[in-house]
């Protein structure tokens, strides 16, 4: 019975075209090119990185053209048949993997060192492969502006629908591997570290910084400025104890999420639960946690699975961290002020449902 729920999300997972690395310098001189420093602790394999776990840490660089036609969340993966078009195509001009940890962490510091000393740190979702999870961080940062130098921790995920076990598995295991790379940040210089993690990669930044918390590395918690989960794959009871256990959360601490995520309807249903946290529907379970929840559920089409990338529409209401970041500075009872929507807080969480501004001035107008 539980096969035939899921079966309709794994033909629609399985018919997904996948992405694929092009390189072409050229295009450099055509889009709006995005330098993206990795961590990974995938396996390198003819010349490429792939699904297979690898307990070594390499280290590489990736500058990604971002095309000017084409809308806000969207990426474009040229086909094997047509010539690759840098108008309309994502496309790589430049590639890099580092011989060693010095050679890295010496281009990193030249990099933060342009960018104000600040990071931000990327971490993929399940089933991506090394391309997809690069390319969606060059587009996220790009379309969000995001400020600083853009990191990206690619984690080894099957990238196959039915690789969520394995999925969940590579996750725990590569904790140590995001530890690292956030310490090989802050050692290159970064002031101010903002953490992203999508989908299942909420689960593995959370036990990352759990980890970090419990061997009392403050250099590096001290250090980051914000975290924000993105649809997280994650149980709400774990994440209570991860919390717990790293104490201060870091602020702001904001969860993106919707009950309409059909991907983690889905999760929920393999792990025999009713919800996962980026689903959650009862903000008080988080009560006594210093987080805020915003309910994006009003822009999701498709699966709903990544509305914060994915959503023209949202990413013309929240074009900035740094505006995230000021409101939620600001007096905590008027919050409202960032967005359209409604405001509830319990105790220290705070749930923000987002509604499109299209919406809200037709109900204003009748």
């Amino acid at each position: 019975m539980r096969f035939a729920l899921i079966l309709p999300f794994i033909v629609l997972l399985a018919c997904a075209p996948r992405g694929a690395i092009t390189l072409d310098p050229a295009a450099a001189a055509v889009g709006d090119v995005t330098p993206v420093f990795i961590g990974t602790t995938r396996e390198f394999d003819g010349g490429r990185f792939g699904p297979a776990r690898s307990e070594e840490m390499r280290f590489a660089r990736y500058d990604i053209s971002i095309p000017p036609l084409r809308e806000a969340g969207e990426i474009n993966w040229p086909t094997r048949l047509a010539r690759p078009d840098p108008r309309r195509h994502f496309l790589t001009t430049a590639e890099v993997v580092y011989g060693s940890d010095p050679a890295f962490r010496a281009d990193l510091k030249r990099d933060l060192a342009a960018h104000g000393q600040e990071a931000v740190i990327f971490v993929h979702g399940y089933n991506n492969n090394f391309s997809e999870g690069l390319y969606r961080v060059a587009q996220f940062a790009h379309d969000l502006e995001l400020p600083g130098t853009v990191v990206h921790y690619a984690w080894p995920s099957a990238a196959r629908p039915l690789g969520y076990v394995y999925d969940r598995d590579s996750a725990m295991f590569a904790r140590d591997g995001l530890e690292k790379l956030m310490d090989e940040v802050a050692a290159a210089g970064a002031r101010r570290i903002l953490l992203v993690a999508h989908s299942m990669g909420s689960a593995l930044a959370m036990e990352s910084l759990r980890q970090a918390a419990i061997r009392g590395d403050r250099a590096t918690l001290d250090r980051l400025a914000g975290v924000i989960l993105i649809s997280p794959d994650i149980d709400v009871d774990l994440f209570r104890m991860q919390a717990k256990a790293i104490g201060k959360l870091p602020q702001p601490f904001l969860i993106f999420g919707s009950d309409r995520d059909k991907l983690l309807r889905l999760s929920a249903q393999l792990t025999g639960q009713s919800e996962r946290l980026g689903s959650l529907s009862d903000v008080s379970r988080l009560a006594d946690l210093e987080v805020t929840f915003l309910d994006v559920g009003e822009f999701g089409s498709g699966t709903g699975h990544f509305i914060l990338g994915d959503s023209p529409a949202l990413i013309r209401l929240i074009d900035s961290i740094g505006q995230i970041e000021g409101a939620f500075e600001a007096d905590r009872a008027r919050r409202i002020g960032l967005v359209s929507g409604v405001v509830l807080s319990v105790q220290n969480a705070t749930q923000i449902v987002l509604r499109p501004v299209a919406e809200i001035a037709v109900e204003v107008n009748q």
